[in-house]
């Protein structure tokens, strides 16, 4: 597992800690990742989620709110 973003990750879903989907990473560019929310998620993640920005449908998300990553999840630290 890491917790640095590449390329391999786009197309992965991302997870809170009780392993609730969030979105999916759309693209991955300078240790960020690009997530195409689910329906209703993003104002959820504004408020929980401090370093998140949102916008329209997606939002990033940087390194540091990254619990782990493997070969079909990014696992976020916090319960959105």
């Amino acid at each position: 597992m890491t917790t640095r973003f590449t390329d391999e990750d786009e197309d992965e879903r991302v997870v809170d800690v009780q392993d609730d989907v969030v979105g999916r990473v759309v693209e991955v560019a300078g240790g960020t990742a690009h997530v195409d929310s689910d329906p209703g998620v993003t104002d959820t993640l504004r408020s929980k989620l401090g370093s998140v920005s949102a916008d329209g449908d997606t939002f990033t998300i940087d390194e540091s709110l990254v619990e782990a990553i493997t070969d079909d999840v990014v696992r976020i630290h916090r319960t959105v």
